[in-house]
């Protein structure tokens, strides 16, 4: 299933008070791709003058919710989508506005029959985070799961 970009990232924005702190920017959110973007905003910055490794890592778990959100929200009946564990390398200086590209690491299909099978889940999205002139600054994976209701 895809959302449309405008309802994933409100939907983000109105139940994780981060993305509304950080101001994140939502780009595009697919089923099978995601982009979100940290503008360059000085609060946030570290002793170097980029984003805060913090701000980098809430930029990339963020991005990772709207590819879940929008492959997975067709299953939030029955389902929650949580974060398992996640490891996160920092390659290169940030500095100004700062991306991430979150891709789902298993197919939709796959993860929603062991939903129906009675498991829970579990999957991959790795994240790239990029500055403005390509170079990629991070690098993040999280292993999220699918968690039946009730």
């Amino acid at each position: 299933m895809s959302e449309t970009l405008p309802s994933i990232g409100d939907m983000l924005a109105a139940t994780v008070p981060m993305v509304r702190t950080l101001n994140l920017e939502f780009v595009e959110a697919s089923a099978e791709r995601a982009v979100v973007r940290l503008p360059d905003q000085p609060d946030f910055h570290n002793h170097v003058g980029g984003p805060h490794a913090g701000a980098m890592f809430t930029l990339a778990e963020s991005a990772s919710g709207a590819v879940v959100l929008a492959a997975f929200g067709d299953q939030l009946q029955r389902a929650v989508p949580l974060a398992v564990r996640a490891g996160i390398d920092y390659k290169k200086l940030a500095k100004g506005p700062v991306t991430a590209t979150a891709r789902l690491g298993r197919p939709v299909a796959e993860v929603v029959a062991g939903l129906d099978a009675g498991e829970r889940p579990e999957f991959p999205v790795r994240i790239e985070i990029t500055r403005e002139d390509g170079a990629v600054t991070g690098e993040m994976s999280i292993t999220w799961t699918l968690r039946p209701q009730g």
